[in-house]
């Protein structure tokens, strides 16, 4: 296993609890900065059966409204739209908390887990084989596998290796992300104003406090950046239509280029790519790790069941199943949020028209309503 973000930590216990031996190549460190993720649906019990949601449970929020407004000042503007959870039967769609926190809990599960061996330095190189994948340290340490996961991140190295190659796509918008205080209740509401540049999402943290991720254009992602904290704290006060009342923006902020990247493939000689490495895609929805759970639930349940026939985990018909059951997720995320992305930004007449009448069926159909706030969460055809 390389990388030790989210997906990449979730993998390696998962597949140790299974009761595969597994290496782990990731440097251990304080967690860089203060994002925050919103857990959704499936995700929460998938933590739960690694014991790591009980450990940080008391750091989320519970998300139990989400809110969408139009605020595009356009000609033709959708209405807008509120879910609650209690109407497809949940107590809440998900919970949002703190990366630290999350990963906090990882490594504490981590720990007690003795067949998964961290080994605390990046991998240099990364050497498919027809029997096995060697992997080299940056100090010269080396281990042998059948399998290598790469949750390596958008860069990856492991994909590199696999020889598997990338479409990338460059949005022209900048998310940039803090988290804020304010003087009024959320009330487990999270709340996304569509502007002409992007989503601006509010999503609940513990007490009166939001996580913000704020889509931009690059040249508005500079000047936000270059304000003060006041200054900021401002901006985003009216950009929430004062809704929370007077907020103050906490320490740290960050701003992420956006762009839409998928790999031909999902695996290859010997590596399957989970998380980043698998799919990068906008901050909507928060589809992202939410994903990268699922794969890293997928390639441990084929390798499981390999193992457990006395296959080989890292051969080519336990990569394809690994590809066949992922295929559809990621293709259809990738989609949904490119062309919830496209339509929110375009000034094609139509397009506006398309999005406005899609935001009314999901305001005013109940079964649509229902259908998208569920498939929201995770795919319903999932067998896991």
């Amino acid at each position: 296993m390389i990388g030790g973000g989210p997906a990449g930590l979730a993998c390696a216990i998962s597949m140790a609890q299974a009761g595969i031996s597994v290496a782990l190549f990731a440097r251990r460190g304080a967690y860089p900065d203060n994002r925050t993720t919103a857990l959704l649906g499936n995700s929460i019990g998938y933590l739960d059966s690694l014991n790591v949601w009980t450990r940080c449970r008391h750091r989320a929020a519970a998300l139990r409204v989400m809110r969408l407004v139009d605020d595009t000042s356009r000609l033709i503007r959708a209405p807008e739209v509120k879910f609650s959870s209690d109407e497809i039967g949940m107590e809440a769609f998900g919970y949002n908390i703190a990366n630290l926190d999350l990963l906090a809990a990882m490594m504490s599960r981590a720990d007690g887990l003795t067949n998964l061996s961290w080994i605390h330095d990046d991998a240099r190189s990364v050497t498919p084989s027809e029997d096995a994948v060697h992997v080299e340290t940056s100090n010269g340490d080396s281990i042998s596998a059948q399998l290598v996961v790469g949750a390596d991140g958008r860069h990856s190295l492991c994909r590199e290796a696999a020889g598997i190659a990338v479409k990338r796509r460059e949005l022209g918008q900048v998310a940039l992300t803090l988290n804020v205080s304010h003087a009024r209740p959320h009330n487990d509401c999270s709340v996304e104003f569509h502007t002409a540049s992007g989503p601006c999402v509010f999503v609940p943290l513990p007490g009166n406090n939001s996580s913000v991720v704020w889509v931009v254009k690059s040249d508005d992602a500079a000047r936000l950046q270059s304000l003060s904290d006041e200054q900021l704290a401002e901006a985003v006060e009216r950009q929430s239509h004062s809704i929370f009342g007077r907020m103050t923006v906490a320490p740290g902020r960050n701003a992420f280029p956006l762009a839409i990247e998928t790999p031909e493939r999902l695996a290859a000689n010997r590596i399957a790519l989970i998380g980043e490495a698998a799919h990068v895609l906008p901050p909507i929805g928060a589809q992202g790790l939410n994903m990268g759970l699922r794969d890293a639930a997928d390639i441990v349940a084929v390798a499981e069941a390999a193992t457990a026939d006395g296959r080989d985990p890292g051969s080519d018909d336990v990569l394809r199943r690994y590809e066949r059951d992922r295929r559809a997720d990621i293709f259809s995320r990738v989609f949904a949020v490119d062309m919830a992305n496209r339509t929110l930004l375009a000034d094609f007449l139509p397009a506006q028209s398309l999005r406005a009448a899609g935001l009314h069926a999901l305001n005013t159909i109940g079964p649509v309503r229902r259908m998208a706030m569920r498939e929201g969460l995770s795919p319903s055809w999932r067998a896991r």
